[in-house]
């Protein structure tokens, strides 16, 4: 029996718990078992029974049962519960005409009933009415009170409450004491009834009046419409104890903004907030609520009413608090005064602070950077850190002692007091052996964050990277008192940008991963992150993805990669020659079949895709991408960011874009079997599939596939076509020179361009000549080099241009791929029907001017 007003309580578990109802046994209360979601030995779980001696025991489930699904719109199902799995909180569930079961949250139903019914024998009816009977099978009414307000009710003999929910028990008829079970999940319910209400029964036997009961109710009601931010208010946080439980209270009320606390509590208008938020977008330094009060729209007392009552911040009493010395040593006072932050309690790698606007982002991250543990806000009285936070300093040895210290050398060796020449001697030594110290203990001390000139160094970092074109910044770590070296990676090469003393060491790493929302604390495992620059800068639209490598000696290394233009290169300036830019057109023109893209990481693979795809991204086309990151964005694309950390991989991305009726599918990488498959077959299905693979040449990327277990048959009908490429630095066009091509360079090139065809294949060294001659030639071929200028930085390269290879797939290749021929042999019929490896497409590149000789041969093998 359960009082109408007391919430349901569930035993405490991971998901979190809500309170626990009174049931007091005096008042025969109805029989109720707690129990755990039971498993046998065998991880069988058990269905509860009624709990009462008549009914059967609890056994544990060994085949499907056939069950009724109550949804979250009422609507009913029915089919059969495979199997239930409470430690994942799901029930494995199938519904015809579905043929495989699938897993249902226990937040997405109301209800699960079993449809089989739980025998019991006939009553003894000479045990009817005897109260001292064992064989009890009491009815009892219930009201189910879900999430949202609906209510449910019905008849039940018995209940039972377990960690995942309520377990009832409806009779199959008013006649008859067969049940079914019925299983409400914890997730969905907000309170329940089960049999007479408490004040009921205590007007029934004339413990209280009905005035007392209403007067009761009335004051529960009050106390439960008070809102947690009240409570928080009145309550004075003097101990850790009732500041984690106050912090826990404010994880579970819902999120709310400033705004629109203040909105509520009628202490700004409409018109005020909207000016506020329009002022905000110019300068996002200044938080909202501080940027109203300095407006004077309201005043910092109703700016902190706010915070507590709407947001549920937890207001600590900082003259009382019982602050842990642990927490203050972890952030030094020059710092905690600047930022008026009081640090209180260490509690499971984080922080608790105590600010008089704890929304101040800024200060927050600083306080993260500079202890390297999460922070968590409470709020102090306005003007109260004024005295407490000297007070905290003073109490616990942390004060800067600059006050104090006289500057006079400490004086550890004897001397005469009668030799006033050794005296001075010795008190010169001192001085000169103080400096030296005090010089050594400032070299090592490491840096922090509180004059921001690290913040400054990382943000111009990125800028003039950006500026520079660079593709990548690599932030490399030693041990000892090894600087640490920052390099950056442009036109493909890494080049030294700057050394750093290895005091910042540290520091550098932690602020990056700050700025990408990583953990600070993990040093052992790698994290990978994403920087949105504008964050830091609203003037520069930079977004860099972040990798973190642990390194030997406990330190890491840091690896950012400043994302490529948000806008795809048009087709026609990818530098494909003449006819690979007409093959692929025709292969990106089909209705079905694969298209590939391979090479290494890095070579520009995204960005052709891509350019092709704006190619024929058309009004009467739907196209579907799997990305890891979303790099390019264009109009009509439906663009879907991967992310294996929640298993939503390319392969099960793949499978939901089957049913999303596609014309068009781009997967951003092939790396295992599965989207391999999956890949064969929409594109035999009637899909343009678009890929990427890292493998190094054309024809071995045939042979990838297949050793990766594609059936040959499927695989070569479906692949249209292959494209490898490689990008490599293009000369600097301000000092680029040409000269007349010397003889002994010309052969050199014709032996390079014609030592891949077979004899049989091989054009002659005239033909070839004279086919250069007629594309290349002005009048005659030249040779090109760069001697280096102030705007390629004297290097002689400025930008990268790309060398293609491209396999087009005809009638003998496709019998050649079903027969499993060699890697050699694809290349060779390849090359008859056309194709040009990437040593030859490069070194048609360098007769153009657009490269070296010596880039082509570090970038290609054949």
């Amino acid at each position: 029996m359960s009082d109408p007003s007391v919430p349901l309580k569930w035993p405490q578990t991971e998901a979190g718990a809500l309170p626990e109802p009174s049931r007091p046994a005096s008042l025969g209360a109805a029989p109720v078992a707690r129990t755990a979601a039971r498993r046998n030995a065998d991880g069988d779980f058990e269905w509860p029974t009624p709990p009462f001696a008549a009914y059967p025991r609890p056994k544990p489930q060994r085949d499907p049962l056939a069950c009724e699904i109550l949804g979250l719109n009422g609507s009913r199902t029915v089919g059969k519960v495979i199997m239930m799995v409470p430690q994942e909180r799901l029930a494995q569930v199938l519904v015809p005409p579905a043929r495989n079961a699938m897993p249902l949250k226990f937040s997405q139903f109301r209800a699960l009933k079993l449809l089989h019914a739980i025998e019991v024998p006939p009553r003894d009816p000479a045990t009817a009415n005897d109260p001292t009977s064992l064989d009890q099978r009491p009815r009892d009414e219930f009201r189910l009170v879900y999430q949202g307000g609906e209510e449910f009710k019905g008849t039940t003999i018995g209940h039972v409450e377990s960690e995942i929910g309520l377990f009832l028990f409806p009779p199959v008829s008013e006649t008859s004491d067969w049940v079914r079970c019925m299983f409400v999940p914890r997730e969905v319910l907000t309170s329940y009834e089960v049999g007479d209400r408490i004040g009921d029964l205590l007007v029934r036997e004339q413990v209280a009046t009905t005035a007392q009961v209403e007067e009761a109710v009335q004051e529960q009601k009050d106390l439960r419409d008070r809102r947690v931010g009240d409570i928080l208010v009145a309550t004075h946080i003097v101990s850790s104890e009732q500041l984690m439980q106050a912090i826990e209270q404010q994880a579970k009320m819902p999120m709310v903004r400033i705004g629109e606390a203040l909105l509520a509590l009628e202490l700004v208008t409409q018109a005020q907030l909207d000016e506020a938020l329009a002022q905000q977008k110019n300068d996002r330094s200044v938080p909202l609520g501080e940027l109203l009060v300095r407006k004077g729209v309201v005043t910092r007392a109703q700016l902190q009413s706010a915070l507590a009552r709407k947001m549920g911040y937890p207001l600590v009493d900082v003259d009382h608090f019982a602050i842990e010395p642990e927490a203050v040593v972890k952030l030094p006072v020059s710092v905690a005064r600047r930022l008026e932050v009081l640090p209180l309690v260490v509690r499971d790698g984080r922080l608790i602070v105590a600010m008089e606007d704890p929304t101040r982002r800024d200060c927050i991250d600083e306080v993260e950077f500079i202890t390297q543990l999460k922070v968590v806000p409470a709020l102090a009285r306005v003007g109260s850190l004024q005295f407490a936070l000297p007070s905290a300093y003073e109490r616990y040895g942390n004060q800067a002692q600059s006050g104090r210290d006289t500057g006079l050398p400490t004086l550890g060796i004897e001397f005469e007091l009668d030799s006033s020449d050794k005296l001075i001697e010795t008190l010169e030594r001192e001085g000169q052996e103080q400096v030296a110290r005090e010089a050594a203990r400032e070299d090592e001390r490491p840096i922090e964050q509180s004059d921001n000139s690290l913040v400054r160094l990382i943000n111009s970092m990125i800028i003039d990277a950006h500026s520079q074109h660079v593709s990548d910044i690599h932030i490399e770590t030693y041990p000892g008192k090894e600087k640490v070296r920052i390099r950056f990676r442009k036109d493909g090469v890494l080049q030294p940008h700057l050394e750093l003393p290895h005091t910042y060491r540290s520091a550098l790493i932690a602020r990056i991963k700050i700025m990408c929302d990583l953990d600070i604390s993990e040093r052992r495992k790698p994290q990978d992150g994403k920087i949105n620059f504008a964050r830091f800068s609203s003037q520069h639209a930079i977004e860099l993805r972040v990798a973190t490598i642990p390194t030997n000696n406990g330190l890491e290394d840091v690896v950012m990669r400043i994302l490529a233009s948000a806008r795809p290169i048009p087709m026609e300036k990818l530098g494909l020659s003449a006819y690979n830019f007409e093959q692929l057109k025709i292969a990106s023109a089909r209705p079905y079949g694969m298209v590939l893209c391979v090479g290494p990481t890095g070579s520009g693979k995204t960005t052709t895709l891509h350019s092709v795809l704006a190619q024929i991204n058309t009004p009467d086309r739907k196209v579907w991408t799997a990305e890891d990151p979303v790099e390019i964005t264009q109009a009509g694309l439906r663009q879907v960011q991967v992310n294996p950390k929640i298993d939503w991989t390319f392969a099960k991305a793949l499978r939901a874009f089957l049913r999303a009726d596609p014309d068009v599918i781009m997967v951003g990488e092939i790396r295992d079997e599965e989207t391999a498959e999956i890949a064969v077959e929409a594109s035999l299905t009637g899909h343009l599939v678009l890929s990427t693979l890292h493998t190094n040449s054309a024809p071995e990327t045939v042979t990838r596939l297949l050793d990766m277990g594609m059936d040959p048959f499927n695989f070569a009908d479906s692949l249209l076509a292959v494209l490898a490429q490689r990008l490599v630095r293009r000369l600097c066009s301000s000092c680029r020179k040409s000269e007349p091509m010397p003889d002994e360079k010309l052969q050199e090139l014709l032996d390079d361009y014609l030592h891949v065809f077979t004899p049989e294949n091989r054009p002659t060294r005239e033909s070839v000549l004279a086919q250069w001659q007629g594309a290349y030639g002005q009048p005659g071929l030249l040779h090109y080099h760069s001697p280096g200028c102030p705007k390629c930085d004297n290097t002689g390269f400025k930008g990268r241009a790309g060398l293609h290879e491209l396999l087009v797939v005809s009638r003998t290749l496709r019998r050649l791929i079903q027969t499993g021929a060699r890697a050699e042999e694809l290349m060779h019929q390849g090359m008859a029907e056309g194709m040009r490896t990437l040593r030859q497409d490069g070194i048609a590149k360098v007769l153009q001017g657009v490269t070296s000789l010596a880039e082509v041969r570090a970038t290609s093998n054949q």
